[in-house]
């Protein structure tokens, strides 16, 4: 498939995405300006690329809220709570059975284990094999924690429970990254969309620490409004106000050296990134660390993404259906798509895994009771896909 700019985006979502080609400003070293619509220009699309077909390599019984691949190549994911599923993390064994992660005791409240699982979302895994897991408390308004379990040494690891200053009134912690070279993990908080903020967490010291919170880069932008099927997608509130979930910082990556953290509002046409050295320093006041923000490329309505070793970014479009990205060969202005199919339909989870490959599922997830006044209108099964990633290599092709 040749990949093309989005001139198939809806005239606002096109318009808000090229103000944020002026706003971002590419690769620059600069926080986010003023727009200035003379600077725009139109690029052609010299590239071409070979890609592969879109496997299909599980389907899960539940709609997932995040995903990890174990060192043994095995899934595990989060099943995401507005399913009102019965268990809470699930893996995917080598012999195609879906089981509790990492056992039914911890899936089952009530069931007197030392550690309940209540509401999962962001998962994660690292090298040594430890997953860790974000669980919300949101389904039973429990207190949040990170869970972390040894599956080389199928044990617990370690509960960081996480402290009220972290977190507000209306926390919904959702996606997190583990920093490759300290140990540090960043979750994004995207709660009512405007005291949305990220929390950085010591897995050391068990501190954590709300930063960022309120600061444009991750606040819902006021003119995108997610439309899937033919409609917005909203919550009627009891008291018949409308209500907008999940809109503010959501989606968010770090390189594989650990230097820059990348997020951004789910409801949003721009991405930033910020020094994960800052983030890590407790010295530096609020107005400090925001002035450090930077500005990186559009992006598309998102949940998640993920970054290649070519420093390549990938979004998992959700309004469109599909998988964009930007290059650093085109200093990041240039949102472009890279795979279609009818097969994605809220996609998330996206991560390279250690095969090369870009991993990512399809939830189906403003189909859910709690988008649609209590009725389940999901349309089974929730597929897992693998796809190609774009090549090392790459190739002018003829006007």
């Amino acid at each position: 498939m040749t990949p093309r700019r989005f001139r198939f985006l809806p005239c606002s979502i096109r318009a808000v995405a090229l103000i944020a080609i002026v706003v971002c400003g590419g690769m620059q070293e600069r926080a986010c300006g003023q727009v200035d619509f003379k600077s725009l220009t139109k690029i052609g699309n010299p590239f071409k690329r070979q890609g592969g077909d879109l496997q299909e390599t599980a389907n899960a019984p539940t709609g997932p809220g995040g995903l990890c691949i174990l060192p043994s190549g095995e899934y595990v994911i989060s099943c995401h709570q507005f399913f009102n599923p019965r268990f809470r993390v699930l893996k995917f064994t080598k012999k195609g059975e879906w089981v509790p992660f990492p056992s039914e005791v911890m899936n089952t409240p009530g069931s007197g284990a030392n550690v309940i699982l209540d509401s999962v979302l962001g998962i994660a895994c690292d090298p040594r094999g430890i997953v860790w897991m974000l669980d919300n408390g949101r389904r039973t308004d429990v207190t949040p924690k990170l869970v972390a379990w040894d599956t080389k040494r199928n044990e617990l690891h370690k509960v960081i429970t996480l402290d009220s200053q972290a977190l507000s009134p209306r926390s919904f912690l959702k996606n997190l990254v583990l920093d490759p070279v300290a140990p540090y993990i960043y979750i994004t908080d995207p709660a009512d969309g405007i005291s949305s903020a990220i929390i950085v967490v010591n897995t050391q010291t068990s501190l954590a620490r709300r930063v960022l919170q309120g600061h444009s880069s991750t606040q819902k932008e006021p003119n995108i409004q997610l439309q899937l099927d033919g409609r917005s997608i909203i919550v009627r509130r009891p008291d018949g106000g409308l209500a907008n979930p999940l809109t503010g910082v959501s989606p968010i990556a770090i390189d594989r050296k650990g230097e820059w953290l990348y997020y951004g509002p789910r409801d949003s046409s721009s991405l930033f990134k910020i020094k994960a050295d800052l983030l890590r320093r407790n010295d530096l006041p609020a107005s400090s660390l925001e002035s450090q923000v930077k500005g990186v490329s559009p992006k598309p309505i998102c949940d998640s993404i993920a970054i290649d070793s070519k420093g390549r970014i990938y979004f998992g479009d959700i309004s469109r259906g599909t998988i964009d990205y930007v290059s650093p060969d085109e200093e990041y202005l240039n949102l472009r798509l890279h795979i279609e199919d009818p097969r994605i339909v809220w996609p998330g989870g996206l991560l390279i895994g250690s095969d090369g490959n870009l991993h990512f599922f399809a939830n189906q997830l403003h189909r859910t009771p709690f988008f649609n006044g209590g009725k389940d209108i999901t349309a089974p099964p929730f597929p897992i896909l693998k796809g190609k990633p774009l090549p090392s290599g790459r190739f002018l092709s003829l006007p």
